[in-house]
C-alpha cells in the first residue's frame, strides 16, 4: 500500500457501511451480491483467495491480457514469471483496480467482485500491493513510517490523539525484527539502502494486515545478502498469507520455490495468457518456456 492509498483510506469504511445501508432490503441479483461485498467480508471455504476468469484488457488494440485465467489458494506463495509485456504488471493493476478489464471477472474469496470496487476500497478489504521502486515516507524514522502504516485506518481528528499502547508497540518491535530493521528503527528512511527501504515498505503493508500480497519484483536492484533475507522474510510469510511475487530473477524464484512448504506452483504468462504452470523444475524443462522465456 502506497503512502497515497494509506492517506485515502481514512474514508473507506465509512463508504462502505453508506453503501450497505443503501442495497439492505433490496433484493435481485445485483443489489443482494453488492451487500456481501460492502461488508468486506473474505470468504475463503471454497480454498481460492483471488480467483481470475477470462480477464482481457486491451489499448490501443493490443491485448496486454488475453482471456487470462488464474486461480491463488489462500495461504499459497505463487511465483508469477514471464517475459517483459507478457501482462505481468496488468495482471496486478486488474486486481488492484488501477485498471478495469474489458471481459472476464475478478474475486478476492468467492463473494468479493473486485471489478465493483476502488483502488483504495481493494487496499482496505485486505489485498496489499508492492511496487517495484519502494514507497515510504524518507523524512521519517523507520520506526514512525511503521506506526504511521498502523494507524492509517484511522480518521485525521483520532490519528492526531492516538498513542501507542503496549500491545501495538510490541507489534511494531516484532515487525522491526522481522524485516531485519530492528538497530535501524530512529533511522531516517531516506538514508536506508535500496533493500532496506524494500523491507520498510514490506513491513508497512505487513503492518495492515492484509490477507493477500503482490510483490512487483522486490528483488530488483538488491544486493546478495539482502536477496537471501528477502527470500527468508516470504518464506515465513507462507500459511499467514497469500502472496503473488513477480520476478525475473530465477535464482531467487529457485529459493522460494525450493524451500518451505513443498508443492509451490510457478506460473509463467506469455502475450497476456497462462503459458505453463507447475513446479519450477517442470516449467524450465517446458519447451515452449525455453523459447518463449528462459532462452535456453
Amino acid at each position: 500500500m502506497t503512502p497515497e492509498l494509506m492517506k485515502g483510506g481514512a474514508q473507506v469504511r465509512i463508504e462502505h457501511e453508506r453503501r450497505l445501508a443503501a442495497t439492505s432490503g433490496q433484493s435481485g441479483g445485483r443489489q443482494a451480491s453488492y451487500s456481501r461485498i460492502a461488508t468486506g467480508e473474505l470468504d475463503v471455504t471454497h480454498g481460492a483467495i483471488l480467483y481470475l476468469d477470462d480477464i482481457t484488457v486491451s489499448f490501443d488494440g493490443f491485448k496486454a491480457l488475453n482471456a487470462l485465467s488464474l486461480s491463488i489458494s489462500a495461504g499459497e506463495m505463487r511465483c508469477i514469471i514471464g517475459p517483459n509485456g507478457a501482462g505481468k504488471t496488468t495482471m496486478m493493476d486488474v486486481i488492484t483496480g488501477k485498471t478495469r478489464p474489458d471481459l472476464g471477472k475478478a474475486y478476492f474469496g468467492s463473494t468479493i467482485d473486485l471489478l465493483r470496487l476502488r483502488e483504495n476500497e481493494i487496499a482496505s478489504i485486505g489485498i496489499g500491493r508492492k511496487f517495484q521502486k519502494p514507497t515510504v515516507f524518507e523524512q521519517l524514522s523507520v520506526f514512525e513510517n511503521l506506526e504511521l502504516a498502523l494507524k492509517a485506518d484511522r480518521g485525521v481528528r483520532s490519528s492526531m490523539f492516538f498513542r501507542l499502547n503496549g500491545e501495538q508497540l510490541d507489534r511494531i518491535g516484532a515487525m522491526l525484527t522481522l524485516i531485519h530493521l530492528k538497530d535501524s528503527a530512529q533511522r531516517t528512511a531516506g538514508l536506508l539502502s535500496h533493500g532496506q527501504k524494500q523491507w520498510l515498505e514490506i513491513g508497512m503493508l505487513l503492518m495492515q494486515d492484509p490477507k493477500l500480497l503482490l510483490l512487483d519484483e522486490p528483488v530488483a536492484g538488491m544486493t546478495d545478502e539482502e536477496t537471501e533475507r528477502t527470500a527468508e522474510l516470504f518464506l515465513s510469510l507462507e500459511g499467514n498469507h497469500s502472496l503473488v511475487v513477480v520476478e525475473h530473477d530465477m535464482k531467487f524464484i529457485g529459493e522460494l520455490t525450493q524451500n518451505g512448504r513443498n508443492g509451490k506452483k510457478v506460473t509463467v504468462l506469455h502475450e497476456g495468457s497462462v503459458l505453463a504452470e507447475g513446479l519450477l523444475s517442470e516449467v524450465q524443462a517446458n519447451e515452449k518456456v525455453v523459447e518463449v522465456y528462459l532462452g535456453r
